[in-house]
């Protein structure tokens, strides 16, 4: 019988019991870092503190990042180790949220809400059917393949952008390259945000982007908050020039009280709630197990990130 794959827990080992359970589960055993083959570091922040503890403990190969965006990290990845993160673990329930944005984006529920009284529904009512609908998905990972597979049932069109054009996205009915983007954009009823943050995606919701879709259409952001041109979006909304926009994640975030957008009528707000602890702790730790027993059998990793992408 081999011996158990000795993995880190970092930066609070002792705060963190349940990741310690799943690297066990693995066949792994948690160590201190120096004795160990293998680190999860169990924050989505200081990664000055990651930086230094690969430095001071040479023999790691292999980093976990419990998280899908790791932009914070990217400076580190070049190192000659392993790097793997969170992509794919929270897609089910992030495309979820996403679902409910746009449902409650495009039949005016956000709008309604807010209401202190009946009101009857005449002509100029709001409510677009989400049934039939034409519906762009800038990314191509789990979340918007999960998002594709809930929106199957709408009848909906999907196109799906993403940087590669010729790696059709499994379930849309189109793939284009990002360089469509307005293409894409002009004859969505609703536009979703869920790709990865790198430089080339910072800020491609800009003032051209929001006018390039329809007055009617809904922009729903479940990925990072600096894909959107905040002040753009601000003034869009305001001036009706799309349909709202429903965001779980804000430039910056948190959102400060007193924003604009906490009060403009066609905004809907979610505090970065589509993957909340309650269900990342199961999910992630289904990761972190098959990942470790993976490791100590010299298989492909899940959630490999690429150097060169950033993700």
């Amino acid at each position: 019988m081999s011996a158990p794959t000795p993995i880190a827990i970092a930066p609070e080992p002792a705060r963190n019991s349940w990741l310690a359970d799943a690297v066990e589960a693995g066949g792994g055993t948690v160590v201190d870092p120096a004795d160990a083959t293998g680190v999860v570091w169990a924050v989505p922040k200081h990664p000055d503190r990651l930086e230094a503890l690969l430095a001071s403990h040479p023999g790691i190969e292999w980093v976990q990042l419990p998280f899908a965006g790791i932009e914070t990290f990217t400076h580190l990845l070049r190192d000659g180790r392993t790097w793997t993160c969170g992509k794919g673990v929270y897609a089910d329930p992030v495309a979820e949220l996403a679902l409910g944005l746009l449902l409650a984006g495009m039949r005016g529920v956000g709008t309604y809400a807010r209401r202190t009284s009946w009101e009857k529904a005449d002509a100029n009512e709001l409510g677009h059917n989400l049934i039939g609908a034409k519906v762009t998905i800038l990314g191509g990972g789990g979340i918007a393949r999960a998002l594709i597979t809930l929106l199957s049932g709408f009848g909906v069109t999907t196109t799906a952008l993403r940087r590669q054009a010729d790696d059709p996205v499994p379930g849309a009915d189109r793939t284009l390259g990002l360089d469509r983007l307005h293409d894409a954009l002009a004859d969505a009823d609703a536009v979703v945000l869920a790709l990865a943050m790198t430089p080339a995606t910072r800020g491609i919701i800009d003032a051209a982007a929001l006018d390039a879709m329809a007055d009617h259409a809904w922009l729903v952001n479940v990925a990072r908050g600096p894909h959107v041109v905040t002040d753009a979006l601000v003034d869009a909304l305001r001036d009706d020039r799309i349909g709202g926009a429903g965001l779980d994640v804000t430039d910056p975030e948190p959102l400060p009280d007193g924003h604009p957008l906490w009060t403009l009528p066609n905004a809907i707000i979610t505090p970065h709630v589509g993957n909340t602890p309650a269900m990342a702790v199961p999910l992630l730790g289904a990761r972190v197990t098959e990942n470790v027993r993976r490791f100590a059998a010299g298989d492909e990793l899940i959630g490999l990130v690429d150097p060169e992408l950033g993700y």
